[in-house]
């Protein structure tokens, strides 16, 4: 099957079904996935599910994208970007997966989250876009100190599996700008296996082809990876930054979730309100930011010497 056939008959049938939901399905695929993959933690650890996790991941993006190094060599600086890409996916895989090995799904996605929440928040300008920060700074609060321990390596590893995805934001967005479809993304989501490829092996061994720990790393790698991009990519191409970020802002929550059902980990009360602090902090910064936005194009435009003359064209949703 060609790639544009691929290509194709995913976006039809994703067509038939609404934006919202695809952006939903994105976000329980990705915690499901992780509330899955402490099944084979005891055979391979941590660094073996990350390295089977982003080889099947990535070579079934590649099998979807066909990326040519023809189409990479054309656009300057396009491998760096991939290659940075690649280096920050794998160290928020590592450092996510590790972190919930010790302390609950919900707080490791919920702190996570801070990353791109302090990127929607890093170019503000105002004294309202303190309110959201500080809510935020609330809900951790609440979530490190309401009842039930966590672990403070844990608690470390979650923040840095914070970094690098606030850092992965910045740079796959450059790559989306640069690079046409996901051919990008997948040779990232390629580089990133390769790299964790020492540390999953050591640690993993020869387990890494029992068919038990196959076969739970495919799930993972569908329902954590593959699927989630592409459903969000089809997302975006029908709804606004806003609507997209307040349907993301629901992970936390989904994290602790899942971790409740799937693994059993309980929160105390103030960590579910820090969780839902954390959340509502990130639908206050969607809206207060996407009014910034609309302020700022309606000044600009009053500015400009064309004013009154209709908008050529309009910035399309960030990936």
């Amino acid at each position: 099957m060609t790639d544009s056939s691929v290509t194709r008959g995913f976006t039809r049938v994703a067509g038939t079904i609404p934006a919202p939901a695809l952006v939903l399905g994105g976000v329980c695929g990705i915690q499901f996935g992780a509330a899955f993959s402490p099944q084979i933690y005891p055979q391979v650890g941590a660094p073996g599910v990350v390295f089977l996790r982003l080889l099947i991941a990535g070579v079934l993006l590649c099998l979807v994208w066909r990326p040519r190094r023809q189409a990479l060599d054309s656009v300057k600086g396009a491998w760096g970007t991939v290659i940075g890409a690649g280096a920050l996916l794998a160290g928020h895989h590592l450092a996510f997966y590790e972190a919930v090995n010790h302390i609950p799904l919900g707080a490791v996605a919920t702190i996570e989250f801070l990353g791109p929440f302090a990127i929607a928040l890093a170019g503000s300008r105002r004294a309202v876009d303190l309110l959201p920060a500080c809510l935020a700074a609330a809900g951790v609060l609440l979530l490190g100190g309401g009842g039930v321990p966590l672990d403070p390596g844990g608690l470390a590893l979650a923040a840095v599996a914070a970094g690098c995805w606030g850092g992965y934001i910045l740079v796959s967005s450059r790559m989306a700008r640069r690079l046409s479809g996901g051919q990008g993304l997948a040779l990232a989501v390629l580089w990133a296996a390769l790299l964790s490829t020492p540390y999953g092996l050591v640690r993993a061994g020869s387990a890494v082809l029992d068919p038990h720990v196959l076969w739970v790393a495919a799930v993972v790698a569908v329902a954590s990876s593959v699927l989630p991009y592409s459903l969000n990519l089809e997302a975006l191409r029908r709804i606004p930054p806003r609507v997209f970020g307040l349907l993301t802002s629901l992970e936390p929550a989904a994290g602790a979730l899942f971790g409740l059902l799937i693994l059993g980990q309980r929160l105390a009360w103030p960590q579910w309100l820090g969780v839902a602090a954390v959340a509502c902090a990130s639908v206050i910064a969607t809206f207060l930011g996407s009014g910034g936005r609309r302020n700022s194009r309606v000044r600009a435009k009053s500015a400009s010497p064309d004013a009154g003359q209709p908008a050529l064209c309009e910035t399309g949703p960030a990936r």
